[in-house]
């Protein structure tokens, strides 16, 4: 989600529509349905993309890995990846601008028998460095073990910040995955490009094989990096 919203682009919360994502239980084959409230009313974060249901399926398939950690999500949207996570059982706090914030409590409530106060949303604006240091502070005070952005650049003015609240929240031992689809339309393309462009001048950056990734949720088009800091830039 951009930067650049404003109030005039906020939810519509009257005129949602569900789409659902299932979680297996490995131990006895059970299905808990996730659901996520999208509306038809709003800016790119009022929908789940494709991008966030292919790292959500990701997400589940590395589920041991991200038990009882600490996860972060940017420009959460509907909140659809840093729910799933939460339901997988880590501590996430989904995060994304001020009208969206209700958005992502509605979907929090829809999914809260499974979640167990699991995963909290605030308040986050990219690059603003007072909210960055209270969400550090408060809720990251130990480090980010997980932080995920799915399908965040559609705005160029955004870029910046975007990439530089990914270096501030990363650590030595924080694992960054993001998602994205290509697109042709506008210089979406140019943009992705732009935007790995300036990650790696502080991350490693690597591509999840789409033979890792789940059968059924992943696209040649839909890609996953995974990103961690490059040893001339790890932060003491």
């Amino acid at each position: 989600m951009s930067n650049t919203s404003s109030n005039t682009n906020a939810v519509d919360l009257t005129k949602l529509f569900s789409r659902n994502f299932e979680l297996q239980n490995i131990n006895d084959g059970t299905i808990t349905d996730i659901t996520f409230d999208q509306s038809a009313v709003g800016d790119v974060g009022c929908v789940v993309w494709d991008a966030a249901l292919v790292l959500c399926s990701y997400i589940d398939k590395i589920r041991n890995v991200v038990q009882n950690k600490s996860v972060l999500e940017l420009g959460s949207g509907t909140g659809a990846v840093g729910i799933v996570t939460a339901a997988l059982g880590a501590r996430v706090i989904i995060t994304d601008l001020p009208e969206i914030v209700p958005f992502m409590n509605h979907n929090i409530q829809l999914n809260q028998k499974v979640l167990k106060d699991s995963c909290s949303a605030l308040e986050l604006r990219w690059g603003n460095k007072e909210q960055m240091s209270k969400v550090k502070q408060i809720h990251f005070s130990e480090g980010v073990d997980f932080l995920l952005v799915a399908d965040c650049v559609y705005y160029e003015e955004a870029l910046e910040d975007l990439v530089d609240t990914i270096v501030y929240f990363a650590s030595p031992e924080t694992i960054v995955l993001c998602s994205y689809e290509d697109r042709e339309l506008g210089n979406k393309s140019e943009l992705q490009c732009k935007f790995f462009k300036k990650l790696s001048e502080h991350f490693t950056i690597t591509e999840i094989p789409i033979e890792k990734q789940d059968p059924l949720y992943s696209s040649p088009d839909i890609h996953i990096m995974e990103m961690t800091l490059s040893h001339q830039n790890n932060k003491t």
